[in-house]
């Protein structure tokens, strides 16, 4: 029997229990053992194989993956320690080529122990600086076994090049350079600058030089996931490139996301870096000065193409991720309040500061894991209901397809029972808290369940039954019982999803606020890169003051006429005074009254802007430039993510919070630059951490980046990361 074959006739076993074993799916569970992967179910071991064969890895988990199984991706992720993104691909390597295209995308070979001449062929190859695939290749042996053999200390990497070592630079010798530039702090590559400054060069190609301590470079670690995620083919695709000059697109747009993973969170912050080090990280002289940048994105933003930019980028990370990270999306909005005085922007409420001040709203949509996909700007702060009429769902349904369901999680603002219908028709489920008083249910209803929200299991008690709105749509209600005896109502249009499963997605909803807060805080979303302004809608519908105006006067008029009704009773209850004059003061009140209802008839509850303010009043804060630097700091959250995700099983943490303070150190760390034409490879040797147990973390993800096999845009050489030396 083949190990297709085997593994479906073994999905129909009961489920097993084990403490020693991860419960993967209903059937099957997952163990690691002594260096080995055992899967199985109640009938017993389904599938073996070896922690460092990363082949035989990558096609069990590709097979496990099919619908047969029923494993959760995230789940399967986790216990072998990799990402997701990785799982993806195999499954489709696997669906399209079959096992063959999973050894021939990783060039895998059979595996070998490395013992005797091979062990020594394998250390001398490591001592030429060859790479673990070069040596893999030679000594006839899986690439993963050579990793392995590094991490247990089979085989040692050399950690310094004699010969880069004698040419490479201090920072003692690089800042004197650099101060001495004739052209400017770090300015060195003078011929070229001044061919770009009479518009003969096309861009300045990256040229690194060997260098020591070079100050932040361990943000170089981010380089191979941005590379694989595709940040700058999205960009070549969307832009090509930019006008002739020393700065090209690449390096524009690597010195943008370096800065956000680095927290430098304006433009107005890089002259706080060296440029001769930064410059040093972009295979420059010297990194680009803020009025450079702010020409460049300027430059960017005259193209007009933000919106297919966000597109792209919402389907590179669809193709890397899996469609079925779209069947789970959170839609929200983020409020960013203007400061300015210079212009008049509609206002709205910002929530964080119980306000109404002038602002704009963006309504981000991120995926099943909260994860960014894309955002819009709602023009006048539209509410999320016309927007998601207008701009989201349309968005939503050319990325995914017109038969793909999609389920929208949605907070209180959502709330319509008409859209509830149309949108169940049109292909869209919804999950929302429900609206408005609702009378508790009998506590007996409720039932014990346990939840995992973020990886965080909780026992709550759970009920449900069906509702049917006010226009005779019928759905599901699920109602969560808390500790104060405070029922929470969930509504949804889905019926196949247990009620624990309809808490864990609507609870989880949290995720994407708290994204909303770690992005204002790290990487400065609510930051305007301008304050320019375009025209806006002139016909676009405000409330009419006049017609609040009168609705005042009318109000005011029947609270006095309410005051004399009090004013008279107590003349005639108490017997003190006239009344004689009450009755006509209060039948001039109601003709007035009448009068002024004609009048509040007559005007329009709103009235186009236009009329109301001059032409040239009429705008907006320009889009453009924002779009553009909200999609680079999406990227690096992205990037991000990726690397805590790697990581985060090296550290054992349980929250992703830790390792992206773990990565927020290594992106501090100074680096070693080491170019090697001849081999191709850019080594980037980074200083070591507080503590033995960071750098075997770091160890590790420099092993799986590395990986990667990313090149350097614009550039032959591959990014070798090679993390401080375990004694």
């Amino acid at each position: 029997m083949d190990l297709q074959a085997g593994l479906e006739d073994s999905a129909r076993g009961f489920p097993l229990h084990s403490d020693e074993a991860v419960q993967l799916s209903p059937t099957i569970a997952g163990e690691r053992d002594g260096g080995w992967f055992h899967f199985y179910n109640a009938s017993g071991t389904i599938y073996t194989c070896p922690e460092e064969d990363d082949e035989r890895v990558r096609l069990g988990a590709a097979i496990l993956l099919g619908p047969e199984f029923d494993i959760e991706k995230q789940r399967l992720a986790e216990f072998l320690r990799v990402c997701r993104g990785t799982l993806w691909r195999m499954r489709k390597l696997f669906e399209e080529e079959g096992a063959g295209g999973v050894r021939h995308k990783y060039r895998g070979r059979p595996p070998h122990k490395l013992t005797g001449q091979r062990l020594e062929r394998a250390q001398a190859l490591l001592d030429e600086g060859k790479s673990n695939r070069q040596v893999a290749g030679a000594v006839d042996v899986t690439e993963g076994a050579i990793r392995y053999a590094l991490r247990t200390g089979r085989l040692k990497r050399r950690t310094k090049d004699p010969a880069l070592k004698s040419t490479a630079s201090s920072p003692r010798e690089r800042s004197e350079a650099d101060r001495a530039g004739a052209g400017g702090v770090g300015v060195k590559r003078i011929p070229e600058r001044v061919l770009a400054a009479v518009g003969e060069l096309e861009e300045a190609p990256p040229r690194f030089e060997a260098a020591e301590s070079v100050a932040r470079g361990g943000v170089m670690v981010a380089l191979p996931v941005l590379v694989a995620q595709g940040y700058f083919d999205v960009f070549q695709g969307v832009y090509g490139k930019l006008k002739n000059g020393f700065y090209g697109l690449n390096s524009v747009v690597a010195t943008l996301a370096l800065m956000a993973l680095l927290r430098i969170k304006t433009v107005e912050q890089l002259p706080s870096v060296s440029p001769g080090e930064f410059g040093l990280l972009l295979g420059l002289d010297r990194a680009p000065e803020v009025k450079t940048v702010r020409r460049k994105l300027q430059e960017l933003g005259g193209h007009g193409a933000s919106l297919g930019l966000v597109e792209a980028f919402a389907r590179q990370w669809l193709e890397d991720q899996g469609e079925e990270v779209a069947g789970f999306l959170y839609v929200d909005g983020h409020v960013r309040p203007y400061h300015g005085r210079g212009h008049k922007l509609p206002k709205t409420h910002v929530p964080r500061r119980r306000l109404c001040m002038p602002a704009t709203t963006d309504f981000w949509v991120n995926d099943g894991f909260s994860d960014p996909l894309f955002f819009v700007t709602a023009p006048a702060n539209d509410g999320l209901l016309s927007m998601l009429d207008g701009e989201i769902l349309p968005e939503v349904r050319k990325l995914v397809g017109p038969e793909r369901r999609v389920t929208l999680v949605l907070d209180r603002e959502g709330w319509s029972p008409k859209r509830f219908r149309r949108w169940h028709e049109d292909g869209f489920d919804v999950l929302t808290y429900r609206k408005g008083a609702y009378k508790p249910w009998p506590e007996d209803c409720f039932l014990a369940a346990t939840v995992e929200v973020a990886g965080r299991a909780s026992k709550l008690r759970l009920a449900e039954d069906t509702l049917k709105l006010s226009n005779g749509f019928e759905v599901r209600e699920v109602r969560c019982l808390d500790k104060k005896a405070h029922q929470v109502s969930i509504v949804t249009t889905r019926w196949d999803l247990s009620m624990a499963e309809v808490a864990a997605r609507m609870f989880a909803r949290w995720k994407q606020e708290n994204f909303f807060r770690y992005m204002r805080h790290e990487f400065a979303l609510d930051h305007l890169p301008t304050t320019a302004v375009e025209p806006a809608d002139p016909d676009r519908l405000v409330p009419n003051p006049a017609h609040k105006a009168k609705a005042k006067e009318l109000a005011g008029l029947k609270a006095e006429r309410g005051r004399l009704q009090k004013d008279l009773g107590a003349v005639v209850l108490n017997g003190d005074g006239s009344a004689e004059d009450f009755p006509e003061r209060i039948d001039g009140i109601e003709q007035r009254i009448d009068a002024t209802k004609r009048e509040l008839k007559a005007l329009t509850a709103k009235v186009p802007v236009k009329d109301l303010m001059a032409p040239s009043e009429i705008v907006q804060l320009e889009r453009e430039r924002k779009r553009i630097s909200d999609t680079i700091k999406m990227a690096a959250y992205r990037a991000e993510t990726e690397l805590a995700a790697l990581v985060g099983p090296a550290l054992g943490m349980h929250h992703q919070d830790e390792a992206r303070t773990f990565l927020k150190q290594v992106f501090q760390l100074p680096a070693d630059l080491a170019p090697d034409e001849e081999a191709g490879r850019l080594h980037i040797r980074l200083h070591g951490m507080a503590n033995q147990r960071s750098n075997r973390a770091l160890q590790q993800l420099c092993e799986i980046l590395n990986g990667y096999e990313a090149r350097f845009p614009g550039t032959s050489l591959r990014v070798f990361l090679e993390p401080p030396s375990q004694s």
